[in-house]
């Protein structure tokens, strides 16, 4: 009889099979995905769910007990019928013109290579970033009777808000779109151009609908954000184009009516749940493409404006970007440019001088420069505070679990995390006001502390990391992670050695994309910012509404800083990116 042998399996240095060594760790992989899972969610729970639910409890129950006579008391008013009505209104007309305008700049700043790209793709971003009141003051000055475009009668009128929403929201579609549009495989187009359909034909037979997840995502995102529009509104619509974001502002600190602001605060929120729902599925088809997509990346095309390799679709797509990036973009940012040199005495520098000064007489308690050194030091600390926690939510929710309840718990925690886009900024601020004066029950009154600012805006940052490092955790191949956890490797080593050299690249966007953000945070920090101790859009919107030449030019000479420093930032994250493929989802 032949002995049979036993082929011993394989060890690691210390002795333990990688089967073993797989199922000791995976308690303690579970200890750090909870953690990883903890930490984010008991931070949004203290610093938005606790304040946000305050304010509308207040609301709900000024004295302790339900009283729901404010539902038909709002609702009853014509009032509130018209608001909703322009607020879903500004929002449709504003995404539309967003999406039809920003396609061709998608086309031309990803799918196109041509000098400066670089440099434009951070230009297009800057409104994005940019404080609402100087956005509104900038399109208020164009549109005045004077202003370069006043022979269109639209200041205060209803297109003067959707253009300014536009403005801040066509870097959305850019970079969403065009993210995705360059990670397209390019053949399927180039099929239907060799069977003879014209170039038109090809890309609306068989680009386009390729595009549509994307553009449908960017849509809802944009939809998002115009409808909790709140500065700009506030500066252009004033009372005759309101929307529930300013209305919730004016029940609230105009004239305290809490449960009208609660009311109201409830219908922003069914909005934006609608709007996630229809954002989550449009991200999942567009995941499910990226999935079938070909395995070897694609490269940019030159950009063909003469000659006998001569685009038409080029031509188009250079012509409509330029007109987009010198009228709606550059000319409210230049009007500013130009206004910031316009002093008393004539042009010169003047107001920039008056930078180092505290304005006129009970102006600021604090010079600009002052000021603008306390946001870069709040900025600093709720950018890392935004990637920490947004970082490890979207860690969380790259993975893939199995099992179908731990598919929808990844997806509930994803739509989770998006609530802060949607909620009014003053509504966390005002909530911070009232729920952390005795955070609960606690005898410690947080209202005061300087620490409050940086969370806040990292409250409203966030999502945006989320967004941006999300997908390019999710395109790692979990293979990946099972072979290198089979193999014996730590949660932190799988991280190190297979996540980390991936998610690089987009990690600094979004450390570039949080920063920016917090550098023109208004809604909450209005709230929250004390009077000696203001940032930069504070004092702007301090300086705008004090009567005078003199604070009006200070306060334009200091919007132009703040978009130095935003152009600056976006400037330095699109060269660390550059050529990286990293990103190429766009996720914004």
């Amino acid at each position: 009889m032949t002995p049979t042998t036993t082929t011993p399996r394989p060890t690691r240095p210390g002795g333990v099979t990688p089967r073993l060594a797989y199922r000791s760790g995976a308690a303690g992989r579970g200890v750090v995905w909870a953690l990883a899972t903890a930490v984010p969610l008991l931070f949004l729970a203290v610093f938005f769910a606790y304040p946000v639910a305050a304010i509308v409890g207040r609301g709900f129950a000024p004295d302790g007990a339900l009283d729901l006579t404010a539902f038909g008391e709002v609702f009853g008013r014509p009032r509130t019928w018209r608001i909703i009505g322009l607020t879903v209104a500004q929002a449709t007309v504003a995404t539309a013109f967003a999406v039809v305008l920003g396609l061709p700049g998608a086309y031309l700043l990803y799918r196109c290579d041509f000098p400066g790209r670089t440099a434009l793709r951070a230009f297009v971003v800057v409104p994005f970033v940019l404080p609402t009141v100087v956005v509104g003051v900038a399109f208020r000055s164009v549109l005045a009777p004077h202003g370069p475009l006043g022979f269109l009668g639209w200041d205060g009128t209803f297109a003067a808000v959707v253009a300014a929403l536009v403005f801040f929201n066509y870097a959305v579609v850019v970079r969403t779109v065009g993210g995705f549009w360059a990670s397209l495989d390019p053949r399927a187009e180039q099929a239907a151009r060799s069977l003879g359909a014209p170039p038109w034909r090809a890309f609306v037979s068989v680009t386009l609908p390729a595009l549509t997840p994307a553009i449908a995502s960017a849509a809802a995102i944009v939809f998002l954000f115009c409808a909790t529009a709140f500065g700009v509104v506030l500066v252009l619509g004033g009372t005759g184009y309101g929307t529930v974001e300013t209305e919730i502002w004016v029940q609230t600190t105009q004239f305290l009516d809490l449960p009208a602001a609660a009311v109201l605060s409830v219908v922003q929120l069914a909005v934006v749940a609608l709007a996630l729902v229809a954002a989550g599925r449009a991200r999942d088809r567009r995941e499910r493409a990226l999935q079938l997509r070909p395995a070897e990346t694609t490269t940019a095309q030159r950009l063909a404006l003469r000659g006998p390799g001569r685009r038409n679709g080029d031509v188009l797509a250079l012509a409509v970007t330029a007109a987009v990036g010198l009228v709606l973009l550059a000319l409210p940012l230049g009007t500013v440019l130009v206004r910031s040199f316009r002093t008393r005495d004539g042009w010169g520098l003047g107001n920039y001088v008056a930078l180092g000064t505290t304005g006129g007489p009970n102006a600021l308690s604090v010079t600009v420069w002052e000021a603008a050194l306390t946001s870069l030091r709040v900025a600093v600390d709720a950018t890392l505070l935004a990637v920490v926690m947004g970082g490890l939510v979207a860690l969380v929710v790259s993975r893939r679990p199995r099992s179908r309840t731990g598919r929808r718990a990844v997806r509930t925690l994803d739509a989770v995390v998006m609530l802060p886009l949607g909620v009014s900024a003053v509504t966390v601020g005002f909530g911070f006001l009232v729920a952390l004066q005795r955070p609960f029950g606690i005898d410690l009154d947080l209202r005061d502390s300087l620490v409050l600012i940086p969370v806040a805006q990292a409250v409203v940052a966030i999502p945006l990391v989320v967004r941006t490092v999300l997908p390019v955790l999710r395109a790692v191949d979990t293979r990946l992670h099972e072979a290198a956890a089979v193999l014996g490797a730590a949660p932190g080593q799988v991280l190190r050695l297979v996540d980390w050299p991936l998610a690089a690249r987009s990690l600094g966007l979004a450390v570039g994309l949080a920063f920016a953000v917090s550098l023109g945070e208004f809604g909450a920090t209005a709230f929250l910012a004390r009077p000696d101790q203001p940032t930069l859009p504070v004092v702007i919107f301090r300086l705008i509404g004090r009567p005078g030449a003199d604070n009006l030019g200070m306060a334009l000479a200091a919007s132009v800083v703040l978009a130095l420093l935003t152009a600056t930032v976006m400037l330095l994250t699109e060269r660390l990116r550059a050529g990286g493929r990293t990103a190429a989802t766009g996720e914004f």
